[in-house]
């Protein structure tokens, strides 16, 4: 179980399930200045049980792949499955970021996973700079 010291605008979580038994900062509702804090942010806010912060990083039409031919479409969408798939007690790690394929205000991120999978999402630049996930496959290749 995770224990949370709340501030203003952070979270600290000190996780017995992290290996280095390290502190982890989450701002709870920092937006992403480059496409690469996405995932990163999607980690520590699933870490703590933050299903809203996760639903911040998607644009309000994104898509999300859910496995088995599913596709979760918009905010409310993504935010039941989150809801659900952290309340099964699943862990996010965040595995091996490569760096983002960037064209104007469109990229392409992805991770390969400890588990050996990787990921593959389309991230758009928004008005006020920050980025958001516009469809996401979280488990792409093995």
């Amino acid at each position: 179980m995770a224990v949370l010291v709340k501030s203003e605008t952070a979270i600290r979580v000190r996780d017995p399930h992290d290996l280095l038994g390290a502190e982890m900062t989450a701002d709870i509702r920092k937006r992403a200045r480059d496409p690469q804090e996405l995932a990163q942010f999607l980690v520590a806010r699933a870490n703590i049980g933050d299903v809203e912060g996760m639903v911040e990083l998607y644009e309000p039409d994104a898509c999300l792949d859910i496995g088995a031919g599913n596709v979760a479409r918009g905010a409310d969408h993504i935010r039941e499955f989150y809801s659900r798939f952290l309340a099964s007690g699943a862990r996010f790690n965040l595995g091996e970021q490569r760096a983002a394929l960037i064209n104007g205000n469109i990229a392409l991120t992805s991770t390969r996973l400890p588990n050996g999978a990787t990921t593959a999402e389309v991230a758009r630049q928004q008005i006020d700079g920050s980025w958001r996930w516009c469809i996401d496959q979280p488990k792409l290749a093995r």
